[in-house]
C-alpha cells in the first residue's frame, strides 16, 4: 500500500489505539501528495459542478424564470444544512472506526459512491422536490468523504510541511471548480452527462486515493463517554478553552459566507447584470473562473511556501481576506465581461493566498490532534454553515432589498470579508 507517515515500508498495517497513533514527523512522500491532490480535485469537481453550474441549469428547466432564484436558494440551503450536520458527525465516526480497512478509507469510498448515485438522481429528477432531497443526501455523502479526507491530511502531513500542502490542496480544489465551469460550458444541454461526468471522475479519484492511503487501523474502539452528551460534543469545541481554534473558525466562516453569497448566483449574476444569454453566461463564467484559478495557482503556492519559510500564518490569512473583500466590492461596478474578469483576478489572488495558508493555520491550532477528524469536522461547520446561510441571505438581498440588483448583496459580502480579516488578529498560538 505504500509507506507509512514515518517513511518505513511495511507489508501489513500497524494497529494502534487512537490515543497512541503518533503524529507524523517525516515529510509526506511525493506519491502520497500526488494522490491526495488528485482526490481533492476529483471530489470538488463532483461536488462543485452542481453548486456552480448544473443545479442552476437543472432548476431552470423545472421552474419558470422568476422562480429559479427561490428554487436555487432553497435547494442549496437544504443541501448545505445536510453538510453542516454530516461533517462533524462523520468526522467523529471516522476517528472511532475500527477494522482492517482503517479509519479513513471506508468513508472515503462510501461517501464518494453515495454522492455519485445522488447526482444521477438529480439528473433524472422530474421536479424540484426530488432535486432537493437528492442534493441533501448527496451533501451528506460528500461530507462523509470530506471529513475523512481532511483528517487523513492531518494524519499524514507533519506540521512543518502543512503550509505547502495547504496550498496544494487549495489549488486542487480550485482546479475542480475550473473543471466544473468548463463542463457547464460544454455539456449544458445534456443533464445526464453534465451530472455524471463529474460524479464518476470524483469517485475514481477518491477510490484511488483510498487504495494507496497508508491508513492506520485501530485495534480497539476508543472509549465513549456515552449518550446524548457525546452527540452534542460532536458539534462543540469550547471557545473559552480553545480561543485560537474559535477565531480561526470565525475567519473561515466569514470568508466562505461572502464567497458563497456570490458564487451561488454567479451564473444568474452574469445573465441579469450583463444581460447575457445562458450560453454567453456559461462561457463568460468559464473564462472568469480560468482567470481566477490561474491567480489562485500563483498565490496559493507562493503563500504556502512563504508561510512555511517564515513560520507565519496570520498575516497571510488576514491580507488574503481583505483582498477577497476588495474583489467582491469590484463586482458591484462590473458593467462588461472584461470588468468581470478583472474582478475574478483580484478574487483569485485573495482566495489563493487564503487557501495557501488557512488549512495549515487550522491544523496548527487543533485542540486534540489524536481526534483530528472530530475537530476538523467541527471546523468544517465553518465550511458547511455558510453554504446553508449564503443562498437564503443572498437571495433575500437580491430579490427583496435589491429589487433584482446584486449591488446590496455584494456590499454586504465585502463587509463580511473585512470582519473575517480582523478576527485572525487575536490568534496567539501561531504568528
Amino acid at each position: 500500500m505504500g509507506s507509512t507517515p514515518h517513511g518505513t515500508n511495511t507489508d501489513t498495517p500497524r494497529t494502534e489505539p487512537a490515543s497512541t497513533v503518533p503524529p507524523p514527523t517525516r515529510k509526506a512522500p511525493p506519491r502520497l501528495l500526488a494522490f491526495l491532490a488528485t482526490a481533492q480535485a476529483g471530489l470538488y469537481f463532483a461536488l462543485l459542478t452542481p453548486v456552480y453550474v448544473s443545479l442552476t441549469l437543472k432548476l431552470q428547466t423545472l421552474t419558470a424564470d422568476g422562480d429559479a432564484v427561490t428554487a436555487l436558494a432553497t435547494v442549496s440551503s437544504l443541501g448545505a444544512a445536510g453538510a453542516f450536520l454530516a461533517n462533524p458527525i462523520f468526522g467523529r465516526i471516522s476517528d472511532m472506526t475500527t477494522g482492517r480497512f482503517g479509519r479513513r478509507r471506508p468513508w472515503l469510498v462510501a461517501g464518494s459512491t453515495g454522492l455519485t448515485l445522488c447526482l444521477l438522481g438529480i439528473a433524472l429528477a422530474p421536479n424540484v422536490a426530488t432535486v432537493a432531497v437528492a442534493w441533501l443526501i448527496g451533501q451528506v455523502c460528500a461530507n462523509a468523504a470530506l471529513a475523512a479526507y481532511l483528517a487523513s491530511v492531518a494524519d499524514q502531513v507533519p506540521t512543518w510541511q502543512r503550509g505547502k500542502v495547504s496550498g496544494l490542496v487549495g489549488l486542487m480544489q480550485n482546479l475542480g471548480v475550473l473543471g466544473a465551469a468548463y463542463v457547464g460550458k460544454l455539456l449544458a444541454t445534456d443533464m445526464l452527462v453534465l451530472f455524471m461526468v463529474p460524479g464518476l471522475v470524483g469517485l475514481a479519484a477518491m477510490v484511488l486515493y483510498a487504495v494507496m492511503l497508508p491508513d492506520v487501523p485501530l485495534r480497539t474502539r476508543p472509549p465513549r463517554d456515552g449518550g446524548w452528551r457525546t452527540a452534542v460534543k460532536t458539534f462543540w469545541v469550547s471557545p473559552r478553552q480553545h480561543p485560537d481554534f474559535a477565531w480561526a473558525f470565525v475567519s473561515r466562516f466569514m470568508i466562505l459566507l461572502a464567497s458563497f453569497m456570490f458564487t451561488t448566483f454567479r451564473l444568474m449574476y452574469l445573465e441579469h447584470q450583463l444581460d447575457l444569454s445562458v450560453s454567453e453566461a456559461t462561457g463568460a463564467m468559464a473564462t472568469g473562473i480560468l482567470v481566477y484559478t490561474v491567480a489562485v495557482m500563483v498565490t496559493s503556492q507562493t503563500a504556502g511556501w512563504l508561510s512555511d519559510k517564515t513560520g507565519r500564518r496570520k498575516v497571510f490569512v488576514g491580507t488574503a481576506t481583505l483582498l477577497f473583500g476588495i474583489g467582491t466590492y469590484m463586482l458591484v461596478h462590473v458593467d462588461s465581461v472584461g470588468a468581470f474578469y478583472w474582478a475574478e483576478l483580484v478574487l483569485g489572488l485573495g482566495y489563493g493566498m487564503y487557501i495557501g495558508v488557512d488549512i495549515a493555520l487550522v491544523m496548527d491550532v487543533l485542540p486534540d490532534p489524536d481526534n483530528a477528524a472530530k475537530d476538523l469536522g467541527v471546523f468544517n461547520v465553518a465550511n458547511a454553515a455558510p453554504q446553508a446561510l449564503a443562498p437564503g441571505l443572498a437571495g433575500f438581498l437580491v430579490a427583496t432589498v435589491g429589487g433584482d440588483s446584486y449591488a446590496t448583496m455584494l456590499h454586504v459580502a465585502a463587509a463580511i470579508c473585512v470582519v473575517g480579516a480582523l478576527v485572525v488578529i487575536p490568534i496567539k498560538k501561531v504568528r
